[in-house]
C-alpha cells in the first residue's frame, strides 16, 4: 500500500514546527555566545570559540592566551549558562505537562506552590544542617518539597472525577502562603549564613554554579524530560477528556501521579541549587502553543528550546543591567512573568464571558 502524502495543512504545521525548533536553537546559541562574551571580563566571540575547540583538542590561533580569560569561561561563566540554560529549560517543560495533566493554561510551578515547596524543602536542609544523604541532602528535600507541594494541589483540585481550576490556583495560593511563612520561621531559626541562603533561595540567582552541581540537574532532569516525550502521546489523549482518554486505553490516575512525580522531579533539580524561579513554566509553554497548536510532543520539545533560552537571556541582563552587580534572576523572570499572568487571567476569563 503507498503511503499516503501528507496534506498542506500538515506540511505548514510540520513546517512551522521546525521553524519554531530553529528559532530556539539560533536564540540559545545567540544567548550563549552573548552570556560568555559580557561581563567584567569582556571577552571576543572568536576566544570564547577558541576556547571550546581548545577543549574538545582543536587548537586555534583564536585560543586565548592569557590564563585568566580560560579561568573565568571555564570556571565561571560556562557553568553558569550550563546552568541557566537546563533551570530555564526544566521548568518550561514542567509547565507544559501541568498544563497538560491539569488541563489549565494557568498552572505553573511557581503559580501551584510547587516551586515554594520545593524550595521549603531545601531550607530545612540548610538550617538544620542535615547531611543524611551527602551533598545530595537539599536536592533530595527539594524534590520531597515539591512532591508534597504538587500532591497537595492535586487532591484539593481534584473533585468528582475533574480538576476544578479555581480550586487549583487557590490552593496554589494557599501553599505559597504556607510556603513562605515556613520560609520565614527557618529564617528566624537559622543562624546569619543559612539566612542569607534561604534569601539567596526566595530570590534566585545563577551566581556561584559548579560543574557537579550542573552534572547533576544535566543527569536527573534530561531523564525526566526524557520520559515526558514519552507519555507525550497520552498528554494529547488526556485533552479529550478522562472518559474519552480511559475508553483509548489510558489509565488516567496513574498518568496524573506519574506526571505529579515528574513535575516535582523536573522542578526540584532545577531550584535545588539556582532558588525560585518563578513564571517560566507559565510564559514559555503558553508561547509556544500559541505557536505551534497544542500536540504535546513538539509543545514539550519547543519549550525545552524556549525555556533554556529565555533564562540564558534573562541570566545575561542579570549580570549586566547593574554596573558590579548581580541582581537574582528570579525579579527579572517576575517582572515579565506578572503581568503576563495578569493578561492570560483576563483573556481566559474573557473567552468565559465574564469580563468585557
Amino acid at each position: 500500500m503507498s503511503a499516503v502524502a501528507p496534506t498542506g495543512g500538515a506540511r505548514t504545521s510540520r513546517g512551522r514546527r521546525l521553524a519554531v525548533y530553529g528559532g530556539g536553537v539560533v536564540l540559545l546559541v545567540i544567548g550563549v555566545g552573548l552570556s560568555a562574551g559580557l561581563g567584567q571580563v569582556a571577552i571576543a566571540p572568536t576566544e570564547v570559540i577558541g576556547s571550546l575547540l581548545r577543549a574538545v583538542g582543536i587548537d586555534t590561533v583564536w585560543a586565548p592566551t592569557d590564563p585568566v580569560v580560560e579561568q573565568t569561561l571555564w570556571k565561571i561563566r560556562f557553568p553558569r549558562i550550563a546552568m541557566s540554560l537546563l533551570v530555564g529549560a526544566l521548568l518550561a517543560v514542567a509547565g507544559a505537562v501541568m498544563q497538560a495533566i491539569f488541563g489549565n493554561p494557568l498552572a505553573e510551578p511557581g503559580v501551584v506552590g510547587v516551586s515554594s515547596g520545593a524550595a521549603l524543602g531545601a531550607a530545612l536542609a540548610i538550617t538544620f544542617g542535615l547531611t543524611l544523604f551527602g551533598s545530595w541532602t537539599t536536592a533530595l528535600l527539594a524534590f520531597a518539597g515539591g512532591l508534597g507541594a504538587t500532591l497537595i494541589v492535586y487532591g484539593a483540585a481534584r473533585s468528582q472525577g475533574r480538576t476544578e481550576s479555581v480550586t487549583l490556583i487557590l490552593t496554589g495560593i494557599a501553599v505559597n502562603a504556607f510556603g513562605g511563612a515556613g520560609l520565614a520561621i527557618l529564617m528566624f531559626l537559622g543562624d546569619n549564613a543559612s539566612r542569607e541562603q534561604i534569601v539567596f533561595w526566595q530570590l534566585g540567582s545563577m551566581n556561584g554554579s559548579r560543574w557537579q552541581e550542573v552534572g547533576l540537574v544535566t543527569v536527573v532532569g534530561l531523564a525526566a524530560f526524557a520520559v515526558t516525550i514519552v507519555l507525550a502521546r497520552r498528554y494529547d489523549l488526556l485533552a479529550l477528556g478522562d472518559r474519552t482518554a480511559t475508553h483509548l486505553g489510558v489509565n488516567v490516575e496513574r498518568l496524573r501521579i506519574l506526571s505529579i512525580v515528574l513535575v516535582a522531579l523536573l522542578t526540584g533539580v532545577a531550584v535545588a541549587f539556582v532558588g525560585i524561579i518563578s513564571f517560566v513554566g507559565l510564559v514559555v509553554p503558553h508561547l509556544v502553543r500559541m505557536l505551534i497548536g497544542p500536540a504535546n510532543r513538539p509543545l514539550i520539545i519547543a519549550s525545552f528550546l524556549g525555556g533554556g533560552a529565555l533564562l540564558v537571556f534573562a541570566d545575561v541582563l542579570a549580570r549586566t543591567l547593574m554596573p558590579s552587580a548581580d541582581l537574582p534572576i528570579g525579579i527579572l523572570t517576575s517582572l515579565i512573568g506578572g503581568p503576563f499572568f495578569y493578561w492570560l487571567i483576563r483573556r481566559t476569563r474573557r473567552r468565559a464571558g465574564g469580563w468585557s
